[in-house]
């Protein structure tokens, strides 16, 4: 744990050190697109009190550039042909430099996929003071007995979601409170290592410095619900091209999340097989009259399938929409299913509030919320992303969720594990640390 607390407080860092010099880029590598977003920010941190200023640093931001880019090499959200993705980021990344007119150095990605997996993690200590300092914070995180999470696992998001003080739970920030005892819940989010491994070194070939990686799913929930369900209570779904991604909020933090690799390239790939047409074809066909309710109309409703094969005949194809909606909706039943079975796992259904916000590229079907509705068994509502200053018309779509979560994350960072100060008896035995906490404490 001790390696990758240490990265994980470099990336920290370095993302202090962007922000300071005002300009930071958000990549969302997805299966559809890769989005870049350049932030400039106004470099005033906010204080709330004499001394206490917010955990982890905020500041205010606005977009200044902005660019898409069709992504290439990355399949279920991981990346499965570096120098493609390479070349797509790069695309992206220098079309977002221009438009701001500067240039990045630091980026803060985040990916879907990668099979994420949730724990809860309890800890509790006695306090050396009677009023908690950080340095207690510090000791009550590291004292979480962290599960055996296997080999070849990594953990991406590691955050304090309740902090308790002898009989008062609920406390969002303890520190200068009185108390004899401290004790966490901690949500801890782990993932594929190779997924991280092969994007921070996909970013590294860019020439760019990663200063951040979060979870998709994550960042959708952090833009698309509202603030009242954060608090209280919901979902929400983030239908992307090769996964869909799940998150859970309650009290405003991330109490789990989980991704189902299903997307809606797998109903694209169906229109495709089902009428034999190319993929490009079938995309189209799906954006413009795609759907998951049929009515009576549908069967008069005929699409002109033009194909550029040169064979006359083979081109001016016709198919009705119903029978279109008739390839649709099972793939898109078993998302959902899925989806629900993820959710019922989580224990979704014991929560105070159990909204469901749709997002996502995937969630614009026409029709979609009410099918949610019924198999996810919620009131289920379209989510599209918070505005942001400075964003383009273009980017406000519930397709930039993800990234308009990643500026706001850059921005007001959530408070994690590896923003305290490491408790000195946690350093292996042999650090300097060590010995000047031994030297302090003994002369």
């Amino acid at each position: 744990m001790i390696e990758l607390y240490e990265t994980q407080r470099a990336m920290r860092n370095m993302r202090k050190a962007a922000m300071q010099r005002g300009v930071v880029a958000v990549l969302d590598v997805g299966t559809s697109k890769i989005a870049c977003l350049v932030l400039r920010f106004d470099g005033s941190p906010r204080l709330d009190a004499e001394g206490i200023g917010s955990m982890a640093g905020q500041a205010g931001f606005r977009v200044i550039g902005a660019a898409t880019t069709r992504s290439r090499g990355v399949r279920f959200g991981e990346i499965s042909a570096m120098q493609e993705t390479e070349r797509a980021i790069r695309t992206a990344v220098q079309a977002a430099q221009k438009m701001a007119n500067i240039r990045v150095d630091h980026i803060i990605a985040c990916f879907s996929g990668a099979g994420p997996r949730s724990y809860g993690l309890a800890g509790s200590v006695d306090l050396e003071g009677n009023v908690v300092t950080e340095q207690d914070i510090s000791r009550v995180l590291s004292a979480c007995d962290v599960p055996d999470y296997g080999e070849g696992r990594e953990v991406l998001h590691a955050q304090p979601v309740n902090f308790a003080l002898d009989h008062r739970s609920g406390l969002i920030d303890p520190r200068g409170q009185l108390g004899q005892t401290l004790a966490t819940d901690m949500h801890m989010l782990t993932v594929d290592a190779a997924a991280v491994q092969n994007l921070a070194h996909c970013v590294k070939r860019c020439d760019l410095e990663l200063a951040g990686v979060a979870s998709s799913a994550y960042m959708a929930g952090v833009s698309s619900l509202v603030e009242d369900e954060q608090e209280l209570g919901a979902a929400c779904i983030d239908l992307g091209g090769g996964t869909a991604g799940i998150s859970i909020f309650i009290k405003k933090h991330m109490i789990y999340a989980d991704s189902v690799r299903m997307g809606g390239d797998h109903v694209t790939s169906d229109i495709s097989k089902g009428l034999s047409v190319p993929t490009a074809t079938a995309e189209r066909i799906k954006t413009f009259y795609g759907g998951v309710v049929a009515t009576g109309m549908d069967d008069r409703e005929m699409i002109e399938i033009g194909g550029d094969t040169g064979d006359y005949e083979h081109d001016r194809r016709r198919v009705s929409r119903a029978e279109l909606i008739g390839i649709m909706r099972p793939r898109v039943e078993e998302i959902l299913e899925e989806v629900r079975a993820r959710l019922d796992a989580a224990g979704f259904e014991h929560l105070p509030s159990q909204q469901i916000v749709l997002t996502g590229g995937g969630s614009q079907i026409p029709g979609l919320d009410g099918l949610a509705s019924r198999i996810l068994g919620q009131q289920v509502r379209l989510g599209r992303p918070l505005r942001v200053h400075g964003l383009p018309q273009a980017a406000t779509g519930a397709g930039f969720a993800s990234a308009v979560g990643l500026c706001l994350f850059a921005a007001n960072p959530q408070d994690e594990w590896w923003d305290f100060d490491l408790p000195v008896d946690r350093y292996p035995a042999r650090s300097l640390k060590r010995a000047v906490k031994w030297f302090k404490d003994n002369w």
